[in-house]
């Protein structure tokens, strides 16, 4: 089910390994909610320096969600911007959701006062089945949404079918990211802006806007099914 516009939404991007393309994800989300002219806001968890808000500097704000102030900052005003993003770092996904659990975000989940989604992206290794166990535990009312970004064109799980399937079912919804030609992945971080900036501009090549165009719009789709749209 899509998200409800009456109430502020968060969505948490994370992994407990690092090496997954998570900051790409975001990176489409923010280009996603903005598409569908959204207010949103962004915050960065790679302290100090930050990645994300390379792209997107004007929304986010970069945070160490470690610091007590910083967590504050963060959650103590969910509610001033229809959609509040949170890229979270490498390693520390499961320390935040259970942290959400300890001071009662999940419990306003439940009971209808936000909307929650976590974009939980997996490795193409046997280890991330028991990620999806552990943090399928931890999400008591949010959406808990697998992703599989194959950025560096990874088989996930190939001959594992079954298992894949029952690993995968923990989750309330899976998103399967393409893979963006490398050159053009290439161009986009060269010029530092958010894909959607990109694809409009006449200054960057006719031919790569098309593609990240192209490979983006399959993006929007699949997190179209995932019910992360305003509605």
């Amino acid at each position: 089910m899509p998200f409800v516009s009456e109430k502020p939404a968060v969505v948490v991007v994370g992994a407990d390994k690092g090496g997954v393309g998570k900051t790409t994800v975001s990176r489409t989300l923010l280009d996603y909610f903005g598409a569908q002219g959204l207010p949103v806001r962004a915050f960065d968890t790679e302290s100090p320096k930050g990645s994300l808000k390379r792209f997107f500097s004007d929304i986010t704000e970069v945070v160490n969600l470690r610091d007590p102030d910083d967590q504050a900052k963060v959650f103590d005003t969910i509610d001033t911007s229809t959609i509040t993003l949170i890229d979270i770092r490498a390693g520390l996904l499961t320390d935040t959701l259970s942290l959400l659990e300890e001071v009662g975000y999940n419990q306003m989940v439940r009971d209808g006062l936000i909307n929650s989604a976590v974009l939980h992206l997996i490795g193409s290794t046997m280890d991330s089945f028991g990620e999806i166990d552990q943090i399928a535990k931890l999400l008591n009312g949010s959406k808990h949404c697998i992703v599989l970004n194959r950025y560096n064109g990874a088989d996930f799980f190939k001959g594992i079918d079954e298992v894949t399937r029952q690993a995968l079912a923990l989750g309330s919804s899976m998103i399967d990211i393409p893979m963006l030609e490398p050159r053009a992945m290439e161009l986009v971080d060269a010029a530092a802006v958010p894909f959607s900036q990109f694809e409009k501009d006449p200054k960057y090549s006719f031919m790569y806007r098309g593609k990240v165009r192209a490979w983006e719009q399959k993006v929007f789709a699949q997190l179209d099914a995932a019910g992360l749209n305003i509605v």
